[in-house]
């Protein structure tokens, strides 16, 4: 009778995503719309709270094995959290960053230091990683979905072959539905935004389980589950820096800003479009023979095409975003 748990733990998180907007509204833990702002009304924001306390209900449910994930999931979180409300210096949230994924990596048992430099490169590319999930979330529905498209092929290959606690997974998985069921929607719709603490969080989950997935098969071609986002990430920063702006700067320059700003794309068509493409990708990586040669190859061949269509894209589109960008001036 384990879906009754399943069950339980849903209707527990609905009630506390209800709770939090009250909270939220009494607090005024809210989101203004600003000139760089891809919405017209004030939203509830940190909603993705939800994700954190679906790992708390995991631990509560099926117990505290992964603590150290646990851990660092709730420092974070807790620190996003306290950065939507007042904003905190970059330097502590990093410092927190770095500390959150020394736990996770703990947890995954690859504290070797004698390979030191590994481990490093590894802190560095999964605060990376992190922060490219943070600075993607700018729509209704982008994350909630895109975290779908993760966690479903994920938990598919995770059923024939464990890597991790199947149970984290589908938690994980209810609690981005329940937040989706609140942000999926139109422009203007959204009950809440996720908040750095809900893309932050997530962000955090899906790298733990696709860390742990990448771990066990010892296969790192498996970050093309997060291409599309990695794509648009990496190729943005990479022209801001072109354009010699501060990147702690927010802005509306991704391909998906472009598409729901300029191009006036519903959110749900770019939100469900993103989450599609990928989830696409991850059946596909399935699907190819399970050798080095096809991997290698599908991922290289996929950053290039996602890349080519980036740059196309923008050639064709982003001076709509300079004639936006003219109209501010005056």
């Amino acid at each position: 009778m384990s879906w009754w748990i399943y069950l339980i733990i849903t209707a527990i998180l609905v009630v506390a995503e209800l709770v939090y907007f009250k909270v939220a509204d009494h607090f005024n833990i809210i989101d203004k719309p600003n000139a760089r702002s891809s919405h017209k009304k004030v939203v509830v924001r940190g909603g993705g709270i939800v994700m954190v306390l679906g790992a708390w209900l995991y631990a509560a449910f099926f117990g505290f094995e992964l603590w150290p994930f646990l851990a660092g999931l709730t420092l974070i979180a807790g620190i996003s959290f306290i950065d939507d409300i007042h904003s905190l210096p970059d330097s502590l949230r990093l410092i927190v960053h770095f500390v959150a994924m020394v736990l996770m990596f703990y947890c995954w048992g690859i504290l070797n230091w004698q390979s030191w430099w590994m481990v490093l490169l590894g802190l560095i590319l999964c605060v990376g990683i992190t922060n490219a999930y943070n600075f993607m979330d700018g729509i209704n529905g982008i994350n909630g979905g895109y975290t779908l498209a993760v966690l479903l092929p994920l938990a598919w290959i995770n059923s024939q072959t464990p890597f991790v606690d199947q149970r984290l997974i589908l938690v994980a998985l209810l609690a981005d539905l329940v937040f989706c069921f609140f942000n999926f929607r139109p422009s203007g719709k959204a009950k809440c935004f996720a908040g750095d603490v809900g893309s932050v969080g997530s962000a955090f989950i899906v790298i733990f389980v696709l860390g742990s997935l990448i771990l066990a098969k010892g296969d790192f071609t498996y970050i093309v589950f997060l291409a599309v986002y990695g794509i648009d990430a990496v190729l943005t920063i990479i022209h801001r820096i072109m354009l010699h702006e501060n990147l702690g700067e927010a802005h509306r320059k991704h391909a998906y800003q472009l598409m729901a700003n300029e191009l006036r794309i519903g959110h749900m068509k770019v939100s469900g479009f993103y989450a599609v493409l990928q989830l696409l990708i991850a059946v596909g990586m399935i699907l190819i023979p399970d050798t080095p040669a096809w991997h290698w190859g599908y991922l290289v061949g996929v950053c290039l095409i996602l890349a080519i269509a980036y740059l196309l894209f923008m050639k064709k589109y982003y001076h709509l975003h300079e004639e936006y960008l003219k109209s501010l001036k005056g």
